[in-house]
């Protein structure tokens, strides 16, 4: 192998946040109101007086969730609510045949390239899981409830912040299973790269906004692509945290959450597959 080239892998991610990024909605919202909750006085009486006293925001909706579970009689909040609610979501137009439409365009580059799907969600994750579109995905990661011998919920045993959400980025690139490598974040830089599953330069992120600025930030250092994505009903220059984004965490593109075949996002994301994908062409074609 000439030692100027870079090992192959022939293998490209998309990691696509949740909520309004897949969804119209905020799931933990619907949540709520699947619970018959209401959603301002919930988060503006309970959740947000932890908030000010120090709380975590995810670990303060969690607590107040159980805490509400537990003084019901009936009508727990349980696992098998998270499922029906996500039974039941509804998806942004076109998300459940954009997947074989990515898959189709990575063939047409290469037969022999690989496209996988991950989910980075700050939710809960049993959510997602219970979609109809979680078949395409390797991996779902998300906030993770521990329940008890009924299916109610008991205790939050992994939250999914905004920095946090940027350790699964580390994990998909080195192909992790499980959840038990912490550090890595810290020593990825030194990994072989006969190590990686897929090297992040290889990696398309898709968000929305405020959570998934840290994981823009590390796409960019990387070289990977990030797209950002906004609802239908706004403009561009009306997505309320263009502002907040600095020089290194800008995106590729900015595009409507529209996902039918020849929107925006989908040319976008076409583009994009097309530029990781003869990239991985060249550096094989110089192998030969």
């Amino acid at each position: 192998m000439n030692q100027a080239t870079k090992l192959l892998c022939p293998r490209i991610a998309i990691a696509f946040d949740f909520d309004r990024t897949l969804i119209p909605d905020d799931s933990f919202h619907l949540l709520l109101k699947n619970c018959q909750l209401d959603v301002d006085d919930f988060i503006d009486n309970r959740v947000d007086p932890l908030f000010a006293n120090g709380w975590d925001r995810y670990l303060a909706k969690a607590y107040c969730l159980v805490k509400e579970s537990q003084q019901r009689k009936d009508n727990k909040i349980t696992q098998s609510k998270l499922v029906e609610l996500g039974k039941k979501l509804k998806l942004y137009d076109g998300v459940t045949s954009m997947f074989e439409l990515l898959q189709q365009k990575v063939k047409g580059i290469d037969p022999e390239i690989e496209l996988e799907f991950y989910l980075i969600s700050g939710g809960f994750a049993d959510i997602p899981r219970s979609t109809s579109i979680a078949k395409y995905f390797k991996r779902i990661w998300g906030c993770e409830f521990q329940y008890g011998d009924r299916g109610e919920i008991e205790f939050i045993k992994r939250q999914m912040t905004h920095t946090e959400k940027t350790r699964y980025l580390y994990y998909l690139s080195k192909g992790i299973e499980k959840d038990n490598e912490k550090d890595l974040i810290y020593n990825y830089q030194d990994l072989s790269e006969d190590k990686i599953h897929v090297p992040l330069s290889q990696v398309i992120y898709v968000g929305d906004g405020s959570s998934d600025i840290p994981c823009f930030t590390v796409i960019n250092q990387y070289r990977g692509i990030a797209l950002g994505v906004y609802p239908q009903n706004c403009t561009a220059d009306e997505w309320k945290y263009l502002e907040k984004i600095n020089y290194s965490q800008r995106v590729s593109g900015l595009v409507p959450a529209n996902y039918q075949k020849n929107s925006q996002l989908i040319r976008s994301l076409l583009l994009a597959i097309d530029c990781i994908g003869k990239r991985i062409a060249l550096r094989k074609l110089n192998l030969e």
